[in-house]
């Protein structure tokens, strides 16, 4: 039943056309619109009755073809509009995060006192005295020992080291002594 249906449909290739001109007023929309109708028929072949007008089947088939091109470009347009007022690009991430990548190389090569009073005062925000209490030592040793911490991260990160490849290089050296 296709096959000699599709040789029908070609016979009304013609009218489709210019029906689909006559709708879109766009060429190549036009096109795309018999393309979609006469797809739709081959897959809905069975849908059609023996005997009753092809070609008006294959016009309704085509003009609600041309409806819901309507509607996808009604909702492409909304789409268009409620995100044209966003920036047209976002900046990227990746320089903060080998950033922090670096900071947290330099951190761990702090001493561990350093280390305790960086993160109880600057991370997690205690006042000295409090970070004194949980270090269980004097407030002016963690105040020396944040302050020294943070000009050695400072000196570490402005300098442009690698972190990493001074630690390795520091275990190279530890290991060379071991041995």
């Amino acid at each position: 039943m296709v096959a000699t249906l599709g040789v029908e449909i070609v016979e009304h290739l013609d009218h489709l056309r210019a029906c689909a001109r006559s709708l879109a007023r766009d060429r190549n929309l036009a096109d795309d619109l018999v393309q979609e109708a006469v797809l739709r028929a081959l897959v809905h072949a069975d849908h059609f009755r023996r005997g009753s007008n092809l070609r008006a089947w294959l016009s309704t088939i085509l003009r609600n073809a041309f409806f819901d091109e309507k509607r996808a470009q009604k909702r492409r347009t909304q789409f268009a509009d409620a995100f044209a007022t966003l920036p047209a690009s976002t900046k990227g991430e990746q320089e903060a995060r080998l950033t922090m990548q670096d900071v947290c190389r330099a951190f761990e090569r702090l001493p561990a006192g350093q280390r305790t009073a960086l993160a109880l005062v600057g991370a997690e925000g205690f006042s000295y005295e409090e970070a004194a209490r949980r270090a269980r030592c004097t407030i002016g040793t963690v105040k020396s020992r944040a302050s020294r911490a943070r000009v050695t991260l400072h000196r570490l990160l402005e300098a442009g080291e690698d972190p990493a490849a001074n630690d390795a290089a520091s275990r190279g050296l530890w290991r060379r002594r071991a041995a």
